[in-house]
């Protein structure tokens, strides 16, 4: 669940959530899709600006999620505050066998970008 400090942003032209702002002191923190900080405290524009810089395309690389049986290729399929799904890696071919994964959000460590 988003905090209830937390303020969305979305995107001017098609009004698409791209993160939240939320506050810290006097200033403000911006945070991704992930609910991970994308700035520093800073003032409210730059908080906006590091969430449009940043965008939604960041969700659709591939990542590294840390599992028992030791790192693995995933694909963001899902976010949302209710949770996050992503799949093994299918080399964009729709008849590969993949395997899901249901994480919480805000996204834990065991997922971050692959290198």
């Amino acid at each position: 669940m988003v905090p209830a400090d937390w303020i969305e942003h979305r995107r001017q032209a098609d009004g698409e959530l791209v993160g939240w702002v939320r506050p810290d002191g006097d200033a403000w923190v911006a945070l991704s899709m992930l609910g991970r900080p994308v700035s520093a405290a800073v003032d409210w524009i730059d908080a906006e600006r590091a969430l449009d810089e940043l965008g939604l395309g960041f969700l659709a690389g591939v990542w590294t999620l840390q599992s028992p049986s030791g790192p693995l290729d995933v694909r963001i399929v899902h976010v949302a505050p209710g949770g996050i799904v992503v799949q093994t890696d299918d080399f964009g071919a729709i008849d590969a066998p993949v395997e899901r994964f249901e994480l919480p959000w805000p996204a834990p460590p065991t997922l971050q970008p692959r290198d």
